[in-house]
Formats: C-alpha cells, structure tokens, sequence
C-alpha cells in the first residue's frame, strides 16, 4: 500500500471540499485557497486531489464539461448535472442496489458499485427558465 505523508495543503484542500456542497473544480479550489496559502500552486492542488482520490477520500466526478469536479462526500449517491450552467447537485434518493444485482446476472461479472448521473436543469436555471430568461 502506497503511503503518503500528511501534508497541510492536502488537509485544507479536503476541509474546503468538506465543507461546500458545490462539487468544485480544481481551478475553484486553487482560487479559494489560494489568499491564505500564497505559496499554492494549481499543480500542487491537481496533485493533493489525485491522492486523496486514490485514498478514496473524495470522488472524483467527470461531468463532460472538460473539467474534472470533486466531491468530499464519498458515501455512494447520485448526482444532477446541470445541462445549462454546468452544476452538480446531490440528489437525494435512495441508491439502487438491485441495479448492481441486475448487472452481476446480465454480464456475469462481480460488481462493486455504480455511479449515476441525472441531467436536466439545476433549481436556479430552472427557475429562470420558468420565468421567461434566457
């Protein structure tokens, strides 16, 4: 087992992304903690995140905007990506395990998990939506 030496910046980079429940990018991360650690680089900030996901400390969500998202909240969950603004909600339903047995008969493979994304609009641009915005 690879072992990592605690470090400051990886501490810090998992108390911010266990405090918000925004799914940050990389870039977002660096930019926020970047006032009060000035000798931060976003190369170093890629790197604690790399680390802490192989910990399975964090997950790592790939939404298809061409910019990785983070999620200090590693309990299995669901997820609504905003097709408009590019947003990742929690969503709050019941993981589905019987998907996993579904899957384990169909293919006849051991299945540890799954992951699934809903798409539509997040509560903000729906509501512009609803209201006539563009």
């Amino acid at each position: 087992m690879t072992r990592f030496k605690r470090s400051r910046q990886r501490d810090r980079i998992m108390s911010l992304l266990c405090s918000t429940k925004s799914h940050p990018t990389a870039a977002w991360i660096y930019e926020t903690l970047k006032p009060e650690m000035p000798d931060l680089s976003l190369g170093t900030v890629y790197r604690n995140l790399k680390i802490l996901a192989f910990q399975g400390k964090l997950q790592v969500l790939h939404s298809g905007s061409g910019f990785d998202r983070f999620d200090g909240d590693t309990r299995p969950h669901y997820h609504l990506l905003c097709t408009r603004c590019g947003a990742v909600e929690d969503v709050d339903l019941p993981v589905q395990t019987e998907l996993e047995q579904k899957a384990k008969a169909l293919l006849g493979q051991r299945i540890s998990g799954h992951r699934l994304d809903f798409f539509g609009l997040c509560a903000s641009c729906a509501s512009e939506q609803s209201h006539g915005k563009n």
